[in-house]
């Protein structure tokens, strides 16, 4: 008897389910009923063919109008020629010594391969075919909904179709396979929710667009519910974890620190800082995650909070994603500290700390003495990279863990370090790219929210334009004059590329830690062989310095630099030795130099909109008014240029992460980048979904809140196992 669990060997044959594990990910029956369409074709509904771009590799609908065959005239054999269309669009299907015996004029069938260009017109070449039979397919003629399903080069759609059909003969095979709910009665009771059952037969064979819509509804509860108890359980546990109070001390390093700050604090800053004090001051560890615009000062915000840990006996660790801006982190502590960041040397106030910067490139010896400082406690505050969750790296006793960017690192990351400590530590988590709630509420589900808008004053504020060079070429000459005119001033520039040159791989771009595929840019950015390759930074300065900005003193900064160039070239920078930075995304985070007003970002285009308002909001620091100008030779009427206009048009962080999301694939931000393992959403929309995702977040908390748990829904536990396979779940018992 057919279970959830059924190996597909055992019901498709070996052959078969070897293929579609290898290529579609599919193992067992469960994964096969939850393997959806991903569109539904209609009988007499045009198909686009206009739509086809080459490459693309898909299944059609369409009706045979012409068939014609023809010996080849430079090889022996014949060549077949099928025109199929579907309303006003057509193209060729092309087989060679033989083709698909019932491809007959007036036929209707299902074409699957990668489409090809012939003398402009598109065409399959050999594809697979499933002529429809109004006798022997009548079901799905009745229907008028025809699934489509994602395929591959050996499991096409209807492949995948005729399988289902082996696991879900009718409704009532369908009731009994998934009689076992994850969705709790009373949960569907209260949301009106339709069984599962049903929702997976709705969902396979709908007879209206509102089946469809249905059994979407009830699918993304699943996928919502069982996210949501993951995180909960997760927040549960951390709740049950015996930390460490660091309650704030008066006249210790956090009263000392507030003292030496050069300016005054917001009242979002404030407002924070007593929120994250209170909640550091308890046994229970904090797990907060702080969003707030580029600039708002959120590093002062994390500085106050490790003061009071370390003036609770405590140590702070910072971890940040690149060595550039660990070292920038470490000077700026220090510089602030003063001689209470200096304790044991000569100059150094015997009632401070020390800050110690640990990162890969150290040299032996500088290594082996900032281990040592880390381990024995001279070290209150360490900064460091990635380097600070390797083995060897002890504490004496950590008391708080802050993640700078955290979307640069994973949650496995974070866990790492704070696996450090002996007894579990409170964690900030920063980031300077706004969340929208649903992602909130998904991603950092597992941290409670604080939010930092507020800026601090003085600051000249940012305006952006697009500068479109194919249409306005003399725009880009414009721009080089504003840089001139800002170094004439007094002031300095960055010039932005998307990679570095010389022998580099010509399609990707870099991130702050080396190649970046784009930040969740659009497909139309990605490297086409109409487009030339990305700009180059080494070609770009070269260029800069022998032409428009001749004369001026300008440097170069990327990733294939070793760390002392790099702290070296920024050093330079700052200190106002270099007129104009030409860099790769290194200077995308974190990087504060009052000085530079204006930003020119080439192939503007192929950089997302977090990126691009993260690199923005590297000028206008300080007192000056500044410009960033997005270089793009796209049209302005794109969509890909209609983009580039509103990340122009508004310096709203939070607005444009909507608009980040909407350009993004959900797999972006729900996939492993984030949550180290597949997410097991298919249906939920972050963009969509919101009061959805909410609904399940409040149940799921509910649900968790009972004297039984998860113990009172094993459908549900065992689904949260599921996206859980692998892990050590113990949060999981004692939620």
């Amino acid at each position: 008897m057919l279970d959830l669990d059924t190996p597909l060997g055992k019901v498709v044959g070996t052959r078969t389910a070897k293929a579609m594990a290898e290529e579609l990910e599919l193992h067992t029956v469960r994964d096969l009923v939850r393997h959806y369409p991903s569109r539904y074709a209609r009988r007499g509904e045009m198909t686009r063919f206009t739509d086809l771009e080459v490459g693309d590799r898909v299944t059609v609908l369409g009706q045979v109008r012409k068939v014609d065959t023809r010996p080849m005239r430079n090889r022996r054999g014949s060549l077949t020629e099928v025109t199929v269309g579907d309303g006003d669009g057509s193209m060729r299907l092309v087989f060679f010594n033989h083709r698909h015996a019932r491809l007959e004029v007036g036929a209707w069938g299902l074409f699957a391969g990668t489409v090809g260009s012939w003398h402009g017109q598109l065409q399959f070449s050999h594809p697979d075919c499933q002529v429809l039979d109004e006798a022997t397919d009548a079901e799905e003629w009745a229907t008028a909904m025809l699934p489509i399903y994602p395929a591959s080069k050996s499991v096409s759609s209807w492949v995948v179709q005729k399988s289902l059909k082996l696991v879900l003969g009718d409704p009532a095979a369908a009731e009994q396979l998934l009689a076992a709910d994850p969705v709790p009665a009373q949960v569907r009771a209260r949301h009106g929710l339709m069984s599962l059952a049903r929702a997976i037969w709705l969902k396979h064979h709908p007879e209206t667009p509102d089946d469809v819509e249905q059994a979407d509804h009830r699918l993304k509860w699943d996928e919502a519910l069982v996210l949501q108890v993951t995180l909960a359980a997760r927040r549960r546990a951390a709740a049950l974890e015996p930390g460490i109070a660091r309650p704030r001390r008066t006249g210790g390093l956090a009263d000392a620190v507030d003292a030496a700050l050069p300016f005054e604090l917001t009242a979002g800053q404030r407002e924070v800082g007593e929120a994250l004090a209170a909640e550091i001051g308890r046994e229970q560890p904090m797990h907060r995650l702080l969003q707030g615009e580029v600039g708002s000062g959120k590093t002062v915000v994390a500085l106050r909070a490790m003061a009071q840990v370390v003036d609770a006996g405590g140590q702070a660790a910072l971890l940040a994603p690149t060595e550039v801006l660990a070292a920038q982190h470490a000077r700026g502590i220090g510089a602030l500290l003063g001689p209470l960041g200096r304790a044991g040397e000569i100059d150094g106030d015997p009632a401070g700390t020390r800050v110690t910067l640990l990162t890969g490139s150290l040299r032996a010896a500088a290594r082996r003495a900032a281990l040592a400082e880390v381990a024995d406690g001279r070290a209150g505050i360490v900064v460091g990279t990635h380097a600070l969750l390797s083995e060897g790296v002890d504490f004496a006793d950590l008391g708080l863990v802050v993640v700078d960017e955290q979307h640069r690192f994973g949650v496995e990351q974070r866990d790492r370090l704070r696996a450090k400590g002996t007894r579990p530590p409170h964690v900030l988590v920063m980031t300077a790219t706004p969340i929208p709630r649903t992602v909130a509420m998904t991603v950092y589900g597992d941290l409670e929210t604080l939010t930092l808008r507020q800026l601090p004053a003085g600051r000249g504020g940012v305006s952006s334009s697009v500068v479109p060079v194919a249409e306005k070429p003399a725009w880009l000459d414009r721009a080089w004059a504003r840089v001139r005119e800002e170094v004439a001033a007094g002031r300095q520039a960055y010039v932005v590329c998307p990679r570095i040159g010389d022998d580099e791989g010509k399609g990707a771009t870099e991130g702050p830690d080396g190649p970046d595929p784009g930040d969740g840019a659009p497909p139309e950015t990605a490297q086409t062989s109409d487009r030339r390759p990305p700009l180059a930074v080494l070609d770009v300065a070269e260029a800069l310095a022998s032409g428009p900005l001749a004369g001026l003193r300008v440097e170069v900064l990327h990733g294939r630099l070793t760390p002392e160039e790099k702290d070296a070239r920024m050093r330079a920078f700052a200190t106002r030795e270099v007129d104009v930075l030409v860099a790769t995304t290194v200077i995308e985070v974190g990087v504060d130099v009052p000085n530079a007003t204006v930003m020119v970002v080439m192939d503007a285009d192929r950089f997302g909109v977090s990126q691009l308002h993260q690199l923005r909001g590297r000028v206008a620091r300080g007192k000056h008014p500044g410009l960033c100008l997005l270089v793009s030779e796209l049209s302005t009427s794109s969509s890909t240029g209609t983009r580039l206009a509103q990340v122009a048009s508004t310096t709203d962080g939070f607005e444009l992460a909507r608009l980040d999301l909407e350009t993004r694939r959900e797999g972006d931000v729900l996939g492993a980048a984030q949550s180290g393992r597949r997410s097991g959403v298919k249906l939920l929309s972050l963009l969509h979904d919101e009061e959805l995702i909410a609904a399940a977040r409040t149940e799921a908390a509910a649900l968790l809140e009972t004297d039984l748990g998860l113990a009172a829904h094993p459908e549900l536990a065992a689904a949260v196992a599921s996206l859980n396979a692998g892990d050590r779940a113990d949060w999981l018992e004692r939620a």
